[in-house]
């Protein structure tokens, strides 16, 4: 189909868009829906046959603004924190899922390069956890009590300063995403290899199964909000890099709004790390085994959940699929 054609069979749709996103004619959330579902339909229409068009720039632009009115117009009647972590924020993880996807793959793999440094150098262990850890973990070990070092301090002092160190590197992944994302890409560098390198020194001393039950009872919330984190951080980054349809500094408040959205949702699982950490995991070599993967199960189960499968329940409920 010519352009031309294009833009004159499909225009009075677009324009009926416009009036229901301005508010200038009343319509129903599910026909605001139906309207954001056809004008996706156009866009990427557009995008294969007339890439360089404006007619392509302006359905990117509608279709980017019709997100926001599309989960707004369903909100209303519901209290605003379950609005806020169970629509608008797995709305956003559905949005900006690629980030999330892209933020496991880096973090992955530099976890393998710690790894396979630390099996091949038996000298790296060191020079990123530093000497005197590795000196009293291994005093622990031989003491029969690999996780001792956990148990130092009193169970609300620890949940205390674990959080707060906690939520200081998640705030700098977050905010590092002002250096066009390669703040956050150094931040994840250090932390994936130093998780690595901390697996690998435990194998390599005959205690990775005490490590696994026991460090993993807080890490795997606290590793996992890590990683969503520094996807809010790449979220910024690429608003900067990669405008789109948008002056860049609008594209800069969008997504910056997002992320942050994104960012305040990790802290509840933050919490619940540092206090799993506090609480729980300094008694992990007195515990039933069944018991430490039962949480680590669990942990695992309900994070996987909010950010990798409820952004595709919530999006096929708005119809945004």
């Amino acid at each position: 189909m010519r352009e031309v054609a294009f833009i004159k069979q499909n225009k009075e749709k677009w324009l009926e868009f416009e009036q229901g996103f301005s508010n200038k004619e009343k319509k129903s959330p599910d026909d605001i829906a139906n309207l954001h579902i056809k004008i996706m339909n156009d866009l990427v229409y557009a995008q294969t046959y007339y890439p360089k068009s404006k007619v392509t720039q302006y359905l990117n632009k509608l279709a980017k603004s019709s997100f926001d009115k599309v989960y707004h117009s369903k909100r209303r009647n519901k209290n605003v924190l379950l609005y806020f972590f169970f629509d608008k924020v797995p709305l956003l993880a559905y949005q900006y899922r690629k980030y999330i996807y892209l933020s496991f793959i880096v973090f992955f793999a530099c976890f393998f390069i710690g790894l396979l440094s630390t099996l091949n150098d038996t000298s790296f262990a060191r020079q990123i956890l530093g000497n005197n850890y590795i000196d009293q973990t291994l005093e622990n070990i031989e003491s029969g009590d690999a996780m001792a070092i956990y148990k130092g301090g009193s169970n609300w002092g620890t949940f205390i300063g674990i959080y707060d160190n906690n939520q200081r590197v998640g705030l700098k992944m977050f905010l590092s995403g002002l250096f066009i994302g390669i703040g956050t890409g150094f931040y994840v560098v250090y932390n994936a290899i130093m998780v690595a390198v901390f697996q690998a020194f435990f194998y390599q001393n005959n205690s990775l199964f005490d490590s696994l039950k026991g460090i993993w009872i807080h890490g795997t919330y606290e590793i996992f909000s890590m990683i969503i984190e520094a996807a809010a951080g790449y979220i910024i980054g690429a608003s900067i890099l990669f405008p789109g349809a948008y002056k860049r500094f609008e594209s800069f408040k969008i997504g910056m709004k997002a992320a942050f959205y994104i960012f305040i949702s990790t802290i509840p699982f933050t919490l619940a790390a540092a206090f799993l950490e506090g609480y729980i995991t300094r008694y992990s070599n007195i515990m039933p085994t069944v018991l430490c993967f039962a949480i680590i199960g669990f942990s695992l189960a309900t994070i996987s959940y909010y950010y990798l499968i409820l952004p595709f329940k919530v999006a096929n409920k708005h119809h945004l699929r």
